[in-house]
């Protein structure tokens, strides 16, 4: 098997979409079947059970995708550590975002780079229910998330920077127009719900009552940012964010209110306590350095 069929077929298995697939690896649809059908016939048996609606992993394809998946991380880390070493790079440091204002951050960025250029920076985008399970797993070395994060096996540092909150409505919402809302106000109204990591983290992002104690209403899970806009679009809800999403997702059917009664989220940089290296301790540094950003 190809290590370009490899990664096909763990893409299909998280995606269970082969649009989905396909454009996340910039394929065609026709060359993802083709490869999950090559797949197959080495096999001998079926990896998915496919209709028009859904696919989903059968059981042959659920034991392929657990051992491949160790397999194949490592051997494209292998790869990928020749590679930098041919660079004269000894190591790389994966930053996690769970915000979405990455390029606000780059004064880290760039510092880190001018100061360890022996070192690679990356920064990736954090799924909300993968955060967690991703530092643990080592899939990422740190995470800038918004705090209070108390976990054990975890380690907070130094504050990235604070943001008030905004409200994310579809465009004809009734409470377009308002100057801003309150916390009171907009507990009439149903929230998203994210059903992942300790239940007092997202507490702190949206919280369950208001400042009298009237319970705010959650609603549908959602596994991300983009899926709670989609039903702040069509179905009503309403989203509270950081006040950049408004700057970087800036979209026709949505508005963004300011929410004046809430203090500013801050964000820190995670990572796991037995993890600790010498490019997280760098990377910390660097912050506490800078500072965290100034309010906008």
């Amino acid at each position: 098997m190809e290590l370009r069929d490899i990664e096909i077929f763990l893409t299909l298995a998280e995606e269970l979409h082969f649009g989905r697939t396909a454009a996340r690896l910039c394929l065609s649809p026709a060359r993802v079947t083709q490869a999950i059908q090559k797949q197959e016939r080495q096999v001998g048996a079926a990896l998915f059970e496919r209709n028009n609606r859904t696919v989903r992993l059968t059981q042959v394809g659920r034991q392929l995708r657990d051992d491949l998946r160790p397999l194949y991380a490592g051997l494209k880390e292998s790869v990928e550590r020749a590679q930098l070493a041919g660079q004269g790079i000894t190591g790389t440091l994966r930053v996690g975002m769970l915000p979405l204002n990455a390029y606000d951050l780059r004064p880290y960025w760039d510092v880190f780079r001018l100061r360890h250029p022996r070192w690679k920076l990356r920064i990736h985008k954090a799924q909300l229910g993968e955060a967690f399970p991703a530092l643990r797993r080592g899939d990422i070395d740190v995470l800038v998330s918004w705090l209070p994060v108390d976990e054990p096996d975890l380690t907070v540092g130094p504050v990235v920077f604070a943001e008030q909150r905004v409200l994310a409505v579809a465009a004809d919402h009734q409470l377009v127009g308002r100057a801003s809302v309150s916390l009171e106000t907009i507990s009439d109204f149903q929230h998203p719900h994210a059903d992942t990591g300790p239940g007092y983290w997202f507490d702190a992002y949206a919280p369950r009552l208001t400042h009298r104690g009237r319970q705010i209403e959650r609603g549908p899970v959602v596994r991300d940012a983009e899926e709670a806009m989609t039903l702040a679009s069509m179905d009503g809800l309403v989203v509270l964010f950081p006040a950049h999403v408004s700057r970087y997702w800036a979209r026709p059917d949505i508005a963004y209110l300011p929410v004046r009664d809430l203090e500013p989220l801050p964000y820190a940089l995670v990572w796991r306590s037995e993890a600790e290296s010498e490019p997280i301790r760098a990377l910390a540094g660097i912050i506490r350095d800078l500072g965290p950003l100034p309010s906008a």
